[in-house]
């Protein structure tokens, strides 16, 4: 439809906009719950907003730019616990603070992560917002190994080829243990904090 700003260059001036644009995205997060990407329609988002179709397309041009902001305002919620991560003084302390709150992440908005997946292959906004995001964990990760002891550097032995690995072991991780069942997902913290450990040489 023409005329609509992309997601990014929304008109989000207006206090009452603002709700609004807050309500189209957490009615989208439930309705990923409830029906999927697919099934979701425009006129669902809208009618469990308490907005027309028209009013909806204010603020965004289509159910993928909809969506796309629902992972932006996740995301940046990893963003900030990758940071902390890399700030952490102590490695153990780190890793055990960093799964925990990845658990807390996917258990609250679990729908919206996979989706994000799912997507970022297909949809180049998303996936640069997830491969950021990666990037993000990557360098918290290597910051972590580097203080434990793990030499500097992009070599398989070394931390930053570690943590890249690491970081998408765990997306793998949480993703399928996310699918299976909420239960699962401490499961997949466990696991992954362990061979974390082990990476780091600190599972003694």
């Amino acid at each position: 439809m023409s005329g609509h700003h992309p997601a990014r260059s929304r008109r989000t001036t207006e206090r009452k906009g603002d709700l609004r644009e807050r309500a189209i995205l957490d009615t989208c997060e439930a309705l990923l719950a409830d029906k999927g990407y697919d099934a979701m329609t425009v006129g669902d988002i809208a009618q469990g907003a308490g907005i027309t179709r028209g009013a909806l397309y204010f603020y965004f041009g289509s159910k993928q730019e909809v969506v796309t902001a629902l992972v932006a305002r996740t995301v940046e919620h990893l963003w900030e616990r990758s940071r902390a991560t890399a700030r952490h003084d102590e490695p153990r302390p780190a890793v055990a603070t960093a799964m925990r709150r990845t658990v807390e992440l996917w258990n609250a908005h679990g729908t919206v992560m996979r989706t994000a997946i799912d997507l970022s292959l297909t949809v180049p906004e998303i996936g640069e917002l997830w491969n950021h995001t990666a990037d993000l964990f990557i360098e918290a990760i290597t910051a972590v190994l580097e203080r434990a002891g793990v030499p500097a550097g992009s070599e398989p032995e070394q931390a930053s080829a570690m943590a890249r690995a690491l970081c998408w072991m765990i997306e793998r991780t949480f993703y399928h243990a996310s699918r299976e069942s909420p239960e699962k997902v401490p499961e997949a913290a466990a696991t992954c904090e362990h061979i974390w450990l082990i990476s780091a040489g600190l599972s003694g």
